[in-house]
């Protein structure tokens, strides 16, 4: 099992906005997420910053990387694109972060 976690960034005022979508996740993505390894997967907002920090455990690094080219996940990066930073594909602007400490 893999740990990863990411930085995203969330535009000002848009915290209700990315809650309600997110309680909402379409069940395609749902099962997309899983199909393609991910579990346990969390998402934190630091007010402050409007910093989102991503956190999910993945079966294999490689088959994850492969669901950023589903159909699913491209019309999820649209939907979410007006309410976050995004790359000019739509995908969310991401910084990997280094695990520096885990203990079970």
């Amino acid at each position: 099992m893999v740990r990863k976690c990411f930085r995203m960034k969330l535009n000002d005022g848009m915290k209700e906005e990315y809650k309600k979508r997110h309680d909402a996740l379409w069940p395609e993505m749902k099962q997309m997420i899983h199909e393609y390894g991910g579990r346990n997967y969390s998402i934190f907002l630091d007010e402050q910053t409007n910093g989102l920090y991503g956190f999910i455990e993945l079966e294999d690094e490689a088959k994850w990387s492969k669901s950023a080219d589903t159909e699913i996940n491209r019309k999820w990066w649209d939907y979410m694109a007006d309410i976050m930073e995004t790359n000019p594909d739509n995908s969310p602007v991401s910084t990997s972060l280094e695990e520096v400490f885990h203990l079970d």
